[in-house]
């Protein structure tokens, strides 16, 4: 059962992977659309993508404790 529970925890990296990715794709659009506008992109890019990251960690963190500890 704690398996289980580790699994679904997991799920948190899936979608921040998958969240990240499409956030790349549209700043490379918008990037192309507008080069000017590139650093004002980057930067919004970055931190959306280490706001999602540390998602992943805390899903990632949480299944290795429900999976060891419980």
């Amino acid at each position: 059962m704690t398996a289980l529970g580790a699994g679904i925890a997991a799920l948190a990296c899936i979608g921040a992977g998958l969240g990240i990715g499409i956030a790349t794709g549209h700043a490379t659009d918008a990037i192309a659309k507008q080069p000017e506008a590139d650093n004002k992109i980057m930067r919004n890019l970055l931190l959306g993508s280490a706001l999602a990251e540390a998602t992943a960690i805390y899903g990632f963190v949480l299944g290795l404790m429900i999976l060891f500890v419980a």
